[in-house]
């Protein structure tokens, strides 16, 4: 949900500014906040920068710097996250506390799903999605998405010179996974996935994003009245078929595009970034090749040691409270910092190293709580079919360049690289 998260945060700035100064304020050309601010959101490489983990050795929770006397939080220690993260009755992630800001928001805005819903809200949505998400309703996806994998490979075996693995291998491979997981119909899926990939350009500015979500709502509303008519074996189709009077088109399609953007940008970032850390560690990347059973400790730790979605949604203190020993006042809010919880020493050693034997805590990778993603184990299975896959199939792949030729994102709330070149044999 990098997008959406995104643009929280952005309003969430300007709804505070206005709230304090009394007067609607124009703050489209507010393009940036002071350095310290976005800090966590800012890497060396596929590691975050060094301050984050400074300064969770020296106050796990602290204020962020921001204009105006915004007041939030950043949390960075790995118990206090968890505690954040699964405090319901203390914090609150409804879209309402943004409705009324700068910027139009209204509670027509409110673009569904799970992840700024609170209970009972979030309860009964959650309840019609998670028997769609269940190992057993989804083992029914593994062998589509073996033939998906494969597919590409095929693609990029048959390619001239060196291949970009985000475009032709990172990107459609959860795009089409979704398709199925949604039973979005096939003649469709060409429109699916440019509608996927222009939702989470990051850097073709708002108004195409924000097009694109409401494109992609109207899709999905298309889809839910055809499926209203016609239920599939897909998620839809069977939230339609047990529980179709319970649930309005409008919010069934809201949790379709929820799906969307929980699982495709993340899962695409985490194939990108696991193929270079691959790249960069022989040893791993023969391991993986050669041994069925380091698969699933490898995906584990790169999602650990990755932690592509770097901050959770924020959380808006209801009450007053302490969490690692600072008083947090009702109506301040709370960002905690994934990445920097998943490389909390407490976990363990050397935890800014990537080590595919280790053996630590459960991490953070996918939040906590009763907003941890719904869609973790669908990731699980994409990654886990991926990886061996393409060592396999391309044993002497290499990068195209090095490291430092490669364009990262920069302060995205879902960490990525833009292109990932390498030649595949040879």
């Amino acid at each position: 949900m990098a997008n959406l998260r995104s643009r929280v945060l952005t309003r969430l700035g300007r709804g505070y500014l206005t709230r304090l100064q009394k007067k609607p304020l124009d703050l489209s050309t507010l393009s940036f906040f002071p350095h310290s601010a976005l800090m966590p959101l800012r890497r060396d490489g596929v590691d975050p920068v060094p301050e984050l983990g400074v300064r969770r050795r020296r106050e796990p929770v602290s204020k962020l710097k921001l204009p105006f006397g915004i007041n939030v939080w950043l949390v960075t220690g790995y118990e206090e996250s968890k505690e954040v993260l699964g405090k319901v009755e203390e914090f609150s992630n409804d879209f309402a506390n943004l409705v009324g800001t700068s910027g139009g928001l209204s509670a027509d805005s409110n673009p569904g799903g799970l992840g700024m819903a609170d209970p009972p809200v979030h309860t009964r949505l959650r309840r019609l999605l998670t028997p769609e998400f269940t190992m057993r309703r989804l083992s029914r996806l593994a062998p589509r998405i073996d033939t998906i994998v494969n597919d590409r490979l095929d693609a990029m075996a048959a390619a001239d010179g060196p291949v970009d693995l985000v475009e032709a291998f990172a990107l459609p491979i959860p795009s089409l996974a979704i398709c199925e997981l949604l039973g979005v119909p096939y003649e469709d899926r060409e429109d699916f996935q440019r509608l996927s990939m222009t939702r989470f350009d990051l850097f073709a500015g708002a108004n195409p994003s924000l097009g694109a979500m409401s494109e992609s709502l109207a899709y999905f509303m298309d889809v839910v009245k055809k499926q209203r008519e016609n239920p599939g074996d897909g998620l839809l189709g069977m939230i339609i078929k047990d529980h179709g009077d319970e649930v309005g088109d409008r919010e069934l399609a809201g949790l379709a595009d929820g799906v969307l953007t929980g699982g495709f940008e993340t899962t695409a970032s985490m194939l990108a970034l696991g193929a270079l850390v691959l790249l960069e560690d022989r040893e791993a990347f023969e391991k993986l090749r050669d041994d069925d059973s380091a698969v699933n400790p490898f995906v584990e730790e790169l999602l650990r040691h990755l932690t592509v979605v770097q901050v959770a949604f924020p959380r808006f203190a209801r009450t007053d409270l302490v969490v690692g020993g600072k008083h947090i006042a009702k109506g301040d809010v709370v960002v905690c910092s994934l990445s920097g919880a998943n490389r909390d020493e407490s976990m363990g050693g050397d935890m800014e190293s990537f080590d595919p034997t280790r053996k630590s805590p459960s991490h953070l990778a996918f939040g906590y709580g009763i907003h941890r993603c719904i869609g973790a184990e669908l990731a699980r299975m994409e990654l886990r079919a991926a990886y061996p896959a393409l060592v396999r199939r391309f044993p002497s792949m290499r990068l195209h360049g090095t490291q430092a030729d490669l364009a990262f994102r920069k302060t995205s709330v879902v960490y990525g690289v833009e292109a990932l070149p390498v030649v595949l044999g040879g």
